[in-house]
């Protein structure tokens, strides 16, 4: 999905671009931070005030937590709806490696704000955006809803009206909490809910409309406008069910082997053959989906995580030499046997692990 920004930027500036913009200028590379950061303004006002912006979105304001792993917290989808807002640049005639290292030093700009251990900085607060003004961001009271947008420098919502001062501390994440460690439900939630509530609308119309109109946003049969609810900070309880502790480390252990498969993935997936890379990319998502179910109680997960051990020693088999292969056999033994104790909890009518051994 994030190949779509360059591919489109690319692409408008070999057919239709109006200047040749040097790319060892100084000021040409101001000029286009100042305009990367302009347009990421609008593109993450547009993400909050539209539906399928916010569907988008959304993952990167769940979290109830204000720390720097938000900042890594970001959609699958939003890549292939935000290259549309820079294609202006691409006109002008900024060259791609120009635009490509100034969004990336952008994005870069906002990992640090991602944090509540940084108190308010003085006169920068009226130039840059800050941690101070990102709290605010990902901020669910109402009055914090829609605010500070910005990427590196916070004027664009001091000229544009969307600007708010950090007064009380927010309480963060989302209007209607997740409530779920599941990485695959997280990215499709809200498009679910955008599609039980099309499916409930009589007109046509109104279907369409609901994804370009607010969050909030219903037809009046369904009553019309739900506005975000007051929270109060001192009686809020964050997400957090009870999980054995011995089940939190079998999920870290296997957490830390599914990166590292990941990275590998990564690094070399461009020598695989594409169903290779299919195999092990539904492996990866699987196992995500599984390890977030399990701390959940979720009667599904324990299903899941069995089929995707047994579907790792196939995959093992199928693409390594013995040895490593059982390597992946005996670590897939031992997580059956370690998973076991904890079947009961996964096959109650009410699942639960409170009281887990």
């Amino acid at each position: 999905m994030k190949t779509a920004l360059f591919a489109g930027y690319l692409f408008a500036y070999d057919r239709y671009r109006l200047f040749e913009i040097p790319s060892g200028s100084a000021l040409a590379f101001v000029a286009c931070w100042l305009g990367v950061d302009f347009f990421y303004y609008w593109f993450h006002r547009w993400s909050h005030e539209v539906n399928a912006g916010w569907a988008a979105h959304i993952v990167h304001h769940q979290s109830e937590e204000m720390n720097l792993a938000v900042a890594l917290r970001q959609s699958v989808f939003q890549g292939a709806l935000s290259w549309v807002f820079y294609l202006p640049l691409a006109f002008v005639g900024f060259p791609p490696a120009m635009f490509l290292t100034v969004s990336a030093l952008n994005t870069l700009y906002q990992f640090w704000i991602h944090t509540r251990a940084i108190g308010k900085l003085g006169a920068l607060e009226w130039v840059f955006n800050t941690p101070s003004h990102h709290r605010v961001h990902h901020g669910r009271n109402p009055k914090y809803i829609d605010r500070n947008h910005a990427g590196s420098l916070i004027i664009w919502d001091r000229m544009f009206g969307t600007f708010q001062e950090e007064e009380e501390e927010p309480v963060y994440g989302i209007t209607r909490p997740l409530a779920s460690w599941n990485p695959v439900w997280a990215n499709l939630h809200y498009w679910a809910d955008l599609w039980r509530t099309a499916r409930r609308t009589a007109r046509l119309r109104d279907r369409v409309r609901l994804f370009w109109k607010p969050p909030g946003w219903r037809p009046e049969e369904l009553g019309g406008f739900d506005p975000p609810p007051e929270v109060n900070a001192a009686t809020y309880r964050k997400f957090d069910p009870p999980v054995p502790r011995a089940l939190k480390a079998y999920v870290l252990v296997q957490f830390v082997v599914v990166n590292l498969l990941t990275s590998a993935f990564l690094f070399r997936q461009a020598g695989f053959t594409p169903e290779v890379r299919w195999a092990l990319a539904v492996l990866i998502v699987s196992a995500l989906a599984s390890l977030g179910g399990l701390i959940e109680a979720r009667r599904w997960a324990f299903g899941l995580e069995l089929v995707r051990l047994i579907a790792s020693v196939v995959v093992a088999f199928w693409l390594a030499s013995p040895g490593p292969a059982l390597a992946v056999l005996a670590l897939a033994l031992g997580s059956v046997a370690w998973l076991a104790r904890y079947r009961h909890s996964y096959t109650a009518a009410t699942p639960t692990l409170a009281g887990a051994a």
